[in-house]
């Protein structure tokens, strides 16, 4: 399959139109056979893709003391303190806006408490809940660590559309990264890979262009 994901991922960037920005370059995995309504039938992995991702990840840090200290020096975007949760609890477009904004959010893990009370309500629908730590982690490797982590994931439908990398990375990195996307279908689903119904490639703004 690896030689049909490569032809593909060489389609889908010929067939996209020149942008003034890198386009993102994404698989989407239909499933057959799989009835979601039923729990044990649905999984979610963070995964980590062998090339990366291509593209800056945006990660948000929920903490206060030295883990807040190393957010900042992090260059982060988004810091938020115990005050900032609570403004975010009174004021739910702004949360909103908070969270469309990042890809990952880590948390302090004794704020936990405070981060589903007051943020639980907007993160929680969007797949977007902290990864809880504890204070005294070291940040850097874990934010390395994310920049190259997607996750993969069926919920709601038999369906899956994930970013595998960037226009500007080659066409056999990308594919790489979806085969390590595959393995996670392997270990999850009944019949691994051989429930794929259907498979395509897409960069963010161009046509769908199927592997299988």
């Amino acid at each position: 399959m690896t030689q049909d994901v490569i032809n593909a991922v060489k389609e889908a960037k010929e067939q996209s139109k020149p942008r003034n920005f890198t386009e993102s370059v994404d698989i989407i995995i239909n499933i057959r056979d799989l009835d979601v309504k039923k729990p044990e039938n649905r999984f979610n992995e963070e995964v980590t893709l062998p090339n990366g991702r291509g593209k800056e990840v945006k990660i948000g840090v929920i903490a206060d003391g030295e883990l807040i200290v190393q957010a900042k020096d992090a260059g982060l975007d988004v810091v938020i303190n115990k005050q900032d949760l609570e403004e975010f609890g009174k004021d739910r477009k702004s949360a909103k806006k908070m969270a469309n904004s990042v890809d990952f959010l880590i948390a302090q893990a004794d704020m936990m408490p405070l981060v589903g009370r007051f943020l639980g309500p907007v993160l929680g629908p969007r797949g977007k809940m902290p990864k809880p730590v504890p204070a005294s982690i070291k940040l850097d490797p874990l934010l390395e660590r994310l920049q190259s982590t997607v996750k993969v994931g069926v919920k709601q439908q038999a369906s899956i559309q994930i970013v595998v990398g960037s226009q500007d990375m080659s066409d056999e990195d990308i594919a790489e990264n979806v085969e390590t996307v595959l393995t996670v279908l392997d270990r999850n689903l009944e019949k691994g890979r051989s429930q794929i119904k259907s498979m395509f490639i897409k960069t963010t703004m161009g046509p769908v262009v199927r592997v299988i």
